[in-house]
């Protein structure tokens, strides 16, 4: 900070070459936004229940093949009890596939994003 005639403190002036870069940088800010403006709370609640029916279905279907495999064999192994826990741990692997594919194409427009600032500082 500089002072001016009165003595008062004002801010320094960024150099051209700075405010251009933070210009870019707001201008790449909101055309990301633009870009997702379709990603709001309802996207998110939607991946919250895309998740949830990704264990939910898997375990449903299982324990009814369990309950019906325990109707028409009789046995010391309960048949629901067993394709429950297979249906909720091939629910939660179907949960993490879809989970770890969104985060993967998070990282990569984050990267395209890193990549066009980098390109643009460059020029």
């Amino acid at each position: 900070m500089t002072k001016n005639t009165d003595g008062q403190k004002k801010p320094r002036q960024p150099s051209r070459a700075e405010f251009e870069r933070q210009v870019a940088a707001k201008q790449r800010r909101k055309l990301r936004a633009l870009k997702h403006r379709n990603r709001n709370v309802w996207f998110g609640l939607g991946m919250f229940g895309l998740v949830g029916w990704a264990v939910v279905v898997p375990a449903l279907v299982l324990t009814a093949l369990g309950v019906w495999l325990d109707s028409t064999q009789t046995g010391p192994r309960s048949w629901t009890l067993m394709l429950l826990v297979v249906g909720i741990g091939l629910g939660c692997l179907n949960a993490w596939h879809w989970v770890s594919k969104e985060r993967q194409e998070i990282e990569r427009e984050r990267r395209n994003n890193e990549n066009q600032q980098e390109d643009e500082d460059a020029s």
